[in-house]
């Protein structure tokens, strides 16, 4: 009988350990694959959200009762905060696809430029970005070219000139810009790193979208009220991280 009276006095005593009171989860070792694990926030209460799967799909929570005692954000923090996995991929693939898409990528290079304190600049500097987008551009037309089953041996001099245009033009800004600025050459070299971003957005795998977004450094913040999600991407550039959020572009 004392056993069991200990046993329930240990149970229900659980809850006020101070280890299931902390203001930030630690990672689990887990075989799942949760593509916003460690990335994802309570917007109430600012703790990154547990993955939680189910039957139906999978969710991200935020229990209230693990919040530590006299925490400010327990006065409006509901039980428990639910967030399924499902919408905020889709919407997060539509927003990342149309920043990497051909028409968009030089506006979002220039942003992504402008926030880690470098410059898209003029003069020689925005006559060698122009020369890199218009070699960047030929290069996906003759890809998509040789998709389509055009035969690749006629288009070899094309190719090689594109990608020697490319090079020069790479070359070029990186000498016209300081030393410790970030480039629009060093920003292009990193979104190349990722690879073809549309491709991996679709029907991707959860392991490559999960790598994806590893990569692009993703920040989310879940508003349960609102019931959205703010997201801030923070590709690293080098040495350099690149900070800020990446408006996505005028429908």
């Amino acid at each position: 009988m004392e056993e069991f009276v200990e046993v329930q006095l240990m149970r229900k005593g659980k809850g006020r350990l101070e280890t299931a009171r902390k203001t930030e989860r630690a990672g689990r070792p887990t075989k799942r694959t949760y593509l916003f694990r460690g990335y994802i926030r309570c917007g109430i209460c600012s703790r990154k959200m547990e993955g939680s799967p189910r039957k139906h799909g999978m969710y991200y929570r935020c229990p209230a009762r693990t919040l530590a005692p006299g925490s400010a954000a327990l006065a409006e923090h509901p039980p428990t905060v639910y967030v399924r996995e499902d919408p905020i991929r889709d919407a997060l693939n539509a927003w990342l696809g149309s920043l990497f898409a051909g028409e968009n990528l030089d506006r979002t290079v220039r942003a992504l430029v402008e926030s880690a304190g470098g410059r898209s600049g003029s003069g020689d500097h925005g006559h060698a970005a122009t020369r890199l987008a218009a070699a960047n551009g030929q290069l996906k037309r003759f890809q998509a070219a040789i998709a389509a089953g055009v035969d690749p041996a006629g288009l070899v001099e094309a190719i090689n000139a594109a990608q020697a245009e490319r090079a020069a033009a790479q070359a070029e800004l990186v000498n016209a810009q300081p030393q410790d600025a970030v480039t629009e050459a060093e920003v292009y070299a990193m979104i190349d790193s990722l690879g073809d971003v549309g491709a991996a957005l679709a029907g991707a795998s959860r392991e490559a979208l999960a790598d994806l977004y590893a990569k692009l450094r993703l920040e989310l913040r879940y508003d349960n009220e609102k019931e959205a999600v703010d997201v801030t991407a923070s590709p690293r550039v080098n040495s350099a991280c690149v900070r800020g959020g990446l408006e996505p572009p005028p429908p």
